[in-house]
Parts: structure tokens; sequence; C-alpha cells
């Protein structure tokens, strides 16, 4: 019998305790589902949080110029049937041209971001494609007023703007540099668009950069073309470097062949990308037939120990008849119209310089994305500008001085049409074709009127 009262009290202790777990639990659930809402909660607001935050580093990002890496090529904004004729501005970091050389109109035409030393470039123009040029005779549209962050930038070159200059005169001078610039970027993104489509999908290889020296002191990669003033911004870059001390004491040969210079295909890929996204692109060309011109005077009209033998005999020996033993041993005298039959041939006896080749084979600007184009035709002045918006030292100026065959006249608009009145029609077409891109890429008129 006590064994039976002692079955029945712990019966009873079983379903009391029973009933205790079922409470207890039932007090747990509600507990449990209040504090996974709570998380909830502030999952939530942290979210927020976190979107707030990175919509703001979005915005800051937004202002950046995208960065080229080095195995893919920049990739350059392109805007389509935009109605408006006025360029737009985000905002400027380098502060643009002067204006163009003779025949080039400035016009609203877009892009120049730039950056500063070992810096991301900050800011840039973009540009408006359908802005028409000064040839077409239109009414200007308004200009982008010179924002703070323009002037402070411009009003670094101060040779640009003449001391005592009336009230008003600044201003008109920083837009026309600004709108230069932003001309020129937008023709050639057009010109790119519509001729190299999906250029820059392609890897950047050594050789689209072997002609582009580097200044690490002042972030600045320059694009060599020769004769475009190619020999002073050598010395002006060693100036920057530190391996000299003035322009003028630089010898030809020294700036061409000891001027300590490191070219960008030097460096590793990483070094590469990292200059290409942070330095300075420095771009200057000339009208091209002048160009073409100035090559052939220097170099064949004058002695010299490399192009005679090496270019001069092979083309005297293809395209002379009759040649003499003398012409064919030295290779000296070569005619301008055998030099030009030689440029034209596609079985050429002998192969490019860069002295003659297109810029757009040179420089590559389709691929790389140039922040400053300048043109030989106002070259000091626009180097200049240059030179003060990059904080180059306030005594460093671009030099003007010709010591190469300096007794001989620059070659000029007026020379240059001398020397192509010794070709044909048909040899004039073909060499415009031959150049076609260049014309085109930097907006230079064609020099004859009867060229397609």
């Amino acid at each position: 019998m006590l064994l039976g009262e002692c079955s029945s009290t712990s019966r009873l202790l079983e379903a009391l305790c029973g009933k205790r777990r079922v409470v207890v639990s039932a007090m747990k659930l509600p507990c449990s589902f209040y504090c996974s809402l709570w998380f909830l909660l502030l999952l939530g607001a942290a979210s927020l949080l976190l979107l707030v935050h990175l919509q703001g580093l979005s915005d800051m990002l937004q202002q950046q110029t995208p960065g080229a890496k080095f195995m893919v090529a920049p990739r350059w904004p392109i805007q389509k049937d935009q109605p408006s004729d006025s360029a737009v501005f985000e905002g400027i970091n380098l502060g643009g041209g002067f204006h163009g050389a003779p025949g080039e109109e400035i016009a609203s035409n877009p892009s120049l971001p730039s950056p500063s030393p070992r810096q991301p470039p900050s800011l840039q123009w973009l540009p408006h494609p359908s802005t028409p040029t000064s040839g077409d005779q239109q009414p200007e549209s308004p200009r982008p007023p010179v924002t703070k962050r323009h002037r402070k930038l411009l009003l670094k070159s101060g040779s640009v703007i003449p001391s005592g200059a009336p009230p008003g005169e600044e201003d008109r001078k920083l837009q026309s540099m600004a709108h230069t610039q932003v001309s020129r970027h937008h023709l050639l993104r057009e010109v790119c668009t519509k001729y190299q489509p999906g250029v820059t999908e392609h890897p950047i290889s050594s050789r689209q950069v072997s002609r582009v020296y580097v200044e690490d002191r002042s972030g600045l990669l320059y694009c060599e073309v020769p004769k475009a003033g190619c020999s002073n911004w050598k010395r002006v870059l060693m100036v920057l470097g530190g391996s000299a001390t003035s322009t003028h004491g630089i010898a030809h040969d020294d700036a061409h062949y000891a001027n300590q210079l490191r070219r960008l295909d030097t460096y590793s890929q990483a070094g590469v990308a990292e200059r290409l996204r942070s330095y300075t692109k420095v771009l200057f060309v000339r009208e091209p037939f002048e160009r073409l011109v100035s090559a052939f005077r220097d170099k064949f009209e004058s002695p010299n120990s490399y192009y005679h033998p090496v270019f001069g005999r092979p083309i005297i020996s293809r395209y002379r008849a009759n040649a003499s033993l003398s012409a064919l041993r030295t290779g000296a005298g070569v005619t301008f119209r055998e030099f030009v039959q030689y440029l034209l041939d596609v079985r050429r006896p002998v192969g490019m310089d860069i002295h003659w080749t297109p810029v757009s084979q040179l420089c590559s600007p389709c691929l790389l994305h140039y922040d400053f184009i300048g043109k030989f035709e106002s070259l000091k002045e626009e180097a200049n500008f240059l030179l003060r918006s990059i904080g180059a030292p306030s005594n460093l100026t671009f030099p003007d001085f010709k010591d190469r065959n300096p007794k001989a006249e620059r070659t000029s608009y007026t020379i240059t049409q001398r020397y192509f009145e010794q070709l044909n029609t048909t040899e004039r077409q073909r060499a415009y074709d031959f150049y076609y891109m260049d014309y085109l890429m930097f907006k230079y008129p064609k020099p004859y009127k009867d060229l397609y």
C-alpha cells in the first residue's frame, strides 16, 4: 500500500512538472520571438546606415576619373544624340589649353581630366558630342561659368593672363583655354568612336606606350611626337626631373641620348597601370603635312650619318632611274617626291620611322586617355600654361630655340606648300589619305581644296 501511495505521488509530481515545463516553454517562445524581431530591426537600421554611407561614397567616386588598368584600356564615356549645343562641365582639375592653331575652331567639345602628381584625376569635363564648330557659323551658345576650382587651377599659370588686363578679359581667357581643350577632346572621342569602336576593350601593349616619357616628380607622361617640339619637351622633363638646372644648357644630342628619362614601357605592369591612372598625360601634335616636310628637311637635306645610308640609299635605289654610283653609295640627295613614293609604298624597301609615323599610330590617342592635347602652332603658350598648371617652378618656361640646323628657316605653311607642289594630284591625295586620321582627330583643315 505504501508503494502504491508512492507511485501515486510520483505520478502527481510528474504531472505537475510536465505542466511547469509547458508553462516555461510557453513563456520562452514569445521571448525568443521578440529577440528575433529586435535583431531584425537592428539589422534593418544598420543596413539603412550602410546604404546612406555607400551612397555618399558613390557620389564622391563619381567625380573621379575612371582608372586605367595596364591590361585594359580606360573607357571613355560617350554620350550621343543630345539636343544641347554647349559643352557640359562637371568640373576641371587641370584647366585646358589656349586658342588653337590657325584654322582650328574654338567651340565646345570635351574632356580634360587632370591628375595632380601621384593622385588619381579628381574631376572630369564631360563633353557634349553634338557641339558645333565655329566654322559652322552658328550662334555661340552660353558658356559655363568658371568655377572657383577652375579659377584656382587655371590661375597657377600666371603668364597666361597679361598683367593689367582689363576686367573681364581674364575670365574670357580662362573660358577660351577651357573650351579649346574641351573641343579637342570631344572631337577626338567622336573620331575614335566612329573609326575605332571598341578599341578601349583591347589590352594595352608595351609598344603602345613605348613613346611615352615619364617624369615622376611632377607626375607627367609625355608622348614624344618628333617634329612637334619633342627636343625642347625632353629638355623640360630633364629640368623637372632634376637632371638639369636649365633648358638652355642642354645640347640637342644630350636631350635625346643622355636625358636619363625613362619610357613608360620600362616599368612593370603595375607601375604602368598606376601611372596611366594618376599622372597627367600630355600630347602635342602638328599639322601633318608640315610635320612631314619638317622631317624630310631635317633628315635628308642636311648631312646625316644615319638617315642617308639607312633610308637614303634604298630610297634612291628603288625610286630613282639611272641613279649615280655616288648617290647609291652615300644615300645623299633624296628628293621630296622620292621620299613620298617611299612613304606610300606598301612594299617599302626600308621600314617606317617615328619622325613621319602618324600620331594616331605613334601615341595611340584612342587607347590612352590624354589629359592635355596641345598644338605645335601655339606650342610655347600652351606648354607654359601646362607647366604652371602642374606646379612647375615659376622660372621654368618652355624654350623656343632651334638648335638643330639653326640657320635653316622653320618649316612653315608656305614652305610646306612649296614642297607639295612637286607632287601630282594623285600623290597629294594619297599622302593626305596616309595622314587622314591625324587630320580628323586633331581638326586640321584640308591643305588643298581638291582633296577628298
